[in-house]
């Protein structure tokens, strides 16, 4: 919702993008480099926009 990183992974790996929101959430619950990875992937991720054509 903020960045469309979940939902880029989720559209990408064939779930719902709540399902992968959800996914990240429990995540968080454990240690470890959660928040550097989507900030990160923010980063990498291509915005749909940019590839998005029009006919």
């Amino acid at each position: 919702m903020i960045a469309g990183v979940c939902a880029g992974l989720g559209r990408r790996f064939g779930i719902s993008p709540n399902a992968m929101r959800l996914i990240f959430l429990i995540s968080c619950l454990l240690p470890g480099p959660q928040f550097v990875i989507y900030i990160a992937l923010w980063i990498i991720m291509p915005n749909e926009d940019r590839y998005a054509t029009t006919y």
